[in-house]
């Protein structure tokens, strides 16, 4: 008998399949779609890459012998053994990098060198090299970093030091023990590389993953939703899907993969973690550092769409994700989804999934940040400040009442023309706003405007970034208007996109009403009554169903499922197989908004979320207690078997009301007065989604410069921005 094979992830995976021939096919032609749009680098420009890579080693090498020598006084036949290494994390890292992409690095030194000499002594050995240009150091960041552009190629490059007295060649950071006595600068700086490495150890076919995660970046950069720092996810979130994708499918082709990708992932229950392998709380080490854990940080219980490292210690890598970016992703990945379906189906051609977005003609009104310096070396650092602090302005617009969604592009553009001047670039944020039928809205968003500002500017002072000639300017302007400021191929190209999604949703509208009349008249009153004389006993069929499509999941998880049914089954169980209990420490206040109905609705409406769960069941439970979570008596009625209680007055009526077992908030008290016809119209009318969250925190980095006040004291002059109030009809 031989030994069953294992496979890495906290679930069994859903099918072991390998790919037909139509699988191989579609993957070759998906890979031949991504040419044109430099997905792949050349054996010349790879060579470069290396070439750039083992300079910078040599480099980091010789600058750790002299601080041997200076510091230290060690003899030279000792400094050669110190060794040193610069490691790559990343897409470089997963093999997934483009063509101009730049290279995330680690430089890893020994127990003698400091971070102080990492940001004094390097970093001038970097500004006399002639290959290095753009070199500037950001210090006070989060995780500290030095960029620069190294013989054309940019470089980002990050520093921790082990607590050991020499860095063998063949090091491998993903060993827990060399976390030991290590500050938490130098923990955030090795994760990088103990996730991307821990990445590829738990992919059970690198190179369907790595094919797969090309054409997920690919698509999510068109459609203008990749960036981790204005809230969308960023290239280790993409790839933590993918992976998860890859782990319940491991012999698929990457084709087959991109579509279960969509599908599983459109369909995913948020906020139920997504995780590669189960939280260890506890090691070997005894090491200390906090965990991703909603049940024991309070703070984790606010994350709306968790993906969790699989690296120690684990943390959430999309914390800025905020309730319009998970909206926008969703909305994506539901149009993927479709677009990926009918390419199996042969009615479309992969060319139509990477069309780019079209950002510039989905919305009426949008907000224009253009951030400018006049100096080039001012302009790298403000730029990078400004756009660490988009998501304070994106948060700012999703709590203003009248404001339904706020949507920022994360590609900024430059000057349009030679009076913009030479260092300026400009983000633009598409705004939704509440709609009240038959009456006229004033919207005011100076303050939300004005307290952004406010806010840049005093933390900029703060931490000594400040500098002459450095500005930010908000505008609104309205989509006829966006000429001023976007190019016209950026336009037209939004244009087109535009007609296609349109033609496309043209179609399948008329497939579905034509599928729909030609089913409407297929049907004979024969089976007309007797899917009436049926439908008593539908529930038992449906929960005789249920009980099979549990069985058949149970008795092999090696074979294939060609059902619809059964594809959705195995989704659901996925789902619903996660080592985390979310009862209510996992369900944030957010979540539980949105499954709630408002007091203005009626019982009948429901939300997204309440939509999602039950198309895939309950996501934290299992067996018998997810379908029927309140147990009653053998040979007890259900609640939906309950006659109805009949009342003979108003007075009977609210007081079946209050005993009904409707939740509080589905019923709708009775004014005492009545008021104008807007002001009815207006309490009818449905809350949006994005409003109903609990107020965010303020920023860890910016705790007490969140008031939109100025402080009389600053030496640096705050811009004002000009009142920004709309009209809308």
């Amino acid at each position: 008998m031989e030994p069953t094979k294992s496979y890495p992830g906290i679930t069994s995976p859903i099918s072991l399949e390998g790919p037909k021939p139509l699988d191989l096919k579609l993957s070759e032609k998906m890979e031949e779609a991504m040419r044109p749009h430099g997905v792949f680098e050349s054996e010349a420009e790879m060579s470069h890459r290396m070439e750039v890579l083992h300079k910078i080693n040599t480099l980091v090498r010789e600058w750790i012998k002299d601080v041997s020598r200076q510091k230290n006084n060690y003899p030279e036949d000792k400094i050669d053994a110190f060794g040193g290494k610069v490691c790559t994390f990343g897409s470089y890292r997963l093999g997934v990098h483009t063509k101009g992409a730049d290279i995330d690095t680690l430089c890893v030194a020994p127990r003698h060198v400091d971070r102080s000499d990492f940001f004094s002594s390097f970093f001038e050995i970097l500004k006399n090299t002639p290959e290095v240009k753009d070199l500037r150091a950001v210090e006070e960041a989060f995780v500290p970093v030095i960029k620069m552009t190294f013989d054309g190629i940019e470089l980002d490059m990050l520093f921790a030091r082990l607590a050991l007295p020499q860095i063998p060649e063949d090091i491998d950071l993903r060993d827990e023990s060399l976390l030991k006595n290590l500050n938490e600068k130098c923990v955030r700086s090795l994760n990088g590389c103990r996730v991307t490495d821990e990445i590829l150890h738990l992919v059970p076919n690198q190179h369907s993953f790595r094919m797969t995660l090309r054409a997920i970046k690919l698509w999510a950069k068109k459609k203008g939703i990749y960036s981790n720092a204005l809230g969308f996810l960023g290239g280790v979130s993409w790839a933590m899907l993918v992976a998860r994708v890859c782990q319940l499918y491991p012999n698929a082709a990457p084709a087959t993969l991109l579509h279960k990708f969509f599908m599983i992932i459109h369909k995913w229950n948020w906020p139920q973690p997504v995780l590669l392998k189960p939280l260890v709380h506890e090691n070997k080490y005894n090491l200390s550092f906090p965990v991703w854990d909603p049940r024991v940080n309070t703070s984790d219980r606010f994350h709306l769409m968790p993906i969790i490292t699989p690296a120690y210690p684990q943390q959430n890598s999309t914390f800025n994700v905020t309730l319009s970016t998970r909206s926008i992703m969703t909305e994506e990945l539901k149009d993927g989804l479709e677009i990926v379906s009918k390419i199996f189906e042969g009615k479309e051609e992969w060319a139509a999934l990477f069309e780019p977005s079209n950002f510039f003609q989905k919305y009426k009104h949008y907000i224009v940040l253009t951030a400018s310096a006049e100096e080039e070396k001012d302009y790298l650092e403000w730029h990078g400040y400004v756009e660490s602090k988009i998501r304070l302005l994106v948060g700012n617009l999703e709590r203003n009442p009248c404001i339904k969604l706020a949507h920022v592009h994360p590609s900024p553009l430059g000057p349009l023309n030679e009076s913009d001047g030479e260092h300026l670039c400009r983000w633009f944020i598409g705004l939704t706003f509440v709609k009240i039928e038959n009456q006229n809205q004033n919207v005011d968003l100076t303050f939300d405007i004005q307290s952004f500002t406010n806010t840049v500017h005093k933390h900029a002072y703060h931490i000594n970034l400040m500098k002459d000639g450095m500005k930010v300017e908000i505008k609104h302007v309205k989509r006829r208007q966006l000429d001023l400021y976007v190019p016209q191929k950026v336009l037209l190209q939004s244009k087109k996109a535009a007609a296609a999604q349109e033609h496309r949703s043209s179609i399948g509208n008329a497939a579905k009403s034509e599928a729909s009349q030609t089913l409407h008249h297929s049907r004979s009153d024969t089976e007309l009554v007797r899917s009436n004389s049926m439908s008593v006993d539908l529930s038992e069929e449906i929960s005789q169903d249920a009980e099979s499509s549990r069985d058949s999941v149970k008795s092999g998880s090696g074979s294939s499922s060609t059902s619809k049914e059964a594809i959705n089954g195995d989704i659901r169980k996925v789902i619903s197989d996660s080592p985390v209990p979310t009862d209510s420490a996992m369900q944030s206040p957010n979540s539980k908004r949105e499954a709630s109905p408002t007091g203005s609705e009626s019982p009948v409406k429901r939300s997204r979320s309440q939509d999602d769960q039950n198309v895939l069941g309950s996501s934290m439970n299992t067996g018998d207690s997810a379908l029927n979570p309140s147990r009653k008596r053998e040979g007890s009625p259900l609640r939906a078997e309950c006659p109805v209680k009949r009342v003979k007055s108003e007075k009977d009526a609210s007081q079946a009301a209050i005993e009904s077992p409707m939740h509080v908030d589905e019923i709708t008290p009775l004014k005492e007065e009545e008021g104008s016809e807007a002001e009815v119209k207006e309490e009818s009318e449905e809350k949006p989604i994005v409003n109903q969250h609990v107020k965010r925190l303020p920023s860890a980095d910016v705790p007490d410069l969140m008031s939109p006040q100025t402080n009389q004291n600053l030496p640096v002059q705050v811009i004002p921005n000009k009142n920004i109030r709309l009209k809308l009809k």
